[in-house]
């Protein structure tokens, strides 16, 4: 939860630029980040995979205005709207974009390159059809943030009543870890986003900040297999209120657009 999806950076800068706010330089620089090389396949009009500036620039003529995040997981396909095909692809990379004014998509999937030790990640973004309909179970902003401030209040509850350590070299580097994003926050949405879909982002990975030290730090106080089970089964609707809040403050962007706010 505490890195930020492949997903969401795509959209992000994506919309950035399909608005004219950033150059196409800047945004697939942002998008790519610390993997080596991304690239498009199965765009209409072109035979082999191209790169994301070419990409984007063919989405563009192809009449998308905007992107939309979905990061669908078993059982809840969050911010998808088929057909069944697109959503079995999404569900296994566990994200995908969606594209506003046309009816494609896109999942990524990563591979790693190299030898050990200075291995590289390149991604491949396969571009599919998708069925236009609304997005499943996204929150408007609003709700998104209401939701994150009970769901944060419910996660410490939980993690003080098993009794799972807030402390500890694992809890520490996680905090750090936090910290440091929140201080790039502004960063991660790109130039046009609203400040209150920042804000709930940055708030969903405060949460998520708190489920990653609940699962990773070791059983804590949970040592038995019910207690264990009943902190997975408490924590369980606080992560898909995260998720459910990033793909709110991510897909902000095209919301306003269609609300003619922008």
């Amino acid at each position: 939860m505490l890195s930020e999806p492949r997903s969401g950076q795509l959209a992000a800068w994506g919309n950035a630029l399909l608005a004219g706010l950033v150059s196409p330089d800047d945004a697939v620089l942002a998008i790519v980040g610390d993997d080596a090389v991304h690239r498009v396949e199965g765009l209409p009009g072109e035979s082999g995979p191209v790169g994301l500036t070419l990409a984007l620039g063919r989405l563009r003529a192809l009449g998308v205005t905007g992107l939309r995040v979905a990061l669908p997981a078993p059982g809840h396909p969050l911010g998808l709207s088929g057909p069944p095909a697109f959503n079995a692809r999404a569900l296994d990379a566990e994200e995908a974009v969606v594209c506003h004014g046309s009816a494609l998509g896109l999942v990524p999937e990563v591979y790693e390159a190299g030898p050990d030790g200075d291995a590289h990640v390149e991604v491949v973004w396969h571009c599919l059809a998708v069925r236009e309909a609304p997005p499943a179970d996204v929150p408007s902003l609003g709700e998104a943030e209401r939701e994150l401030a009970e769901a944060l209040r419910d996660a410490t509850e939980v993690l003080s009543r098993l009794d799972v350590a807030g402390s500890g070299p694992v809890a520490e580097a996680a905090v750090d870890a936090y910290r440091a994003r929140a201080e790039r926050g502004r960063e991660v949405l790109a130039p046009g986003y609203p400040p209150r879909a920042v804000r709930v982002l940055e708030l969903a990975q405060r949460v998520g900040l708190l489920i990653s030290v609940a699962y990773e730090n070791g059983h804590g106080g949970a040592v038995s297999a019910s207690e264990m089970a009943a902190r997975a089964e408490a924590l369980r609707p606080v992560e898909r209120t995260a998720r459910r809040a990033q793909v709110a403050a991510y897909n902000a962007f095209v919301e306003e657009r269609e609300r003619g706010v922008r």
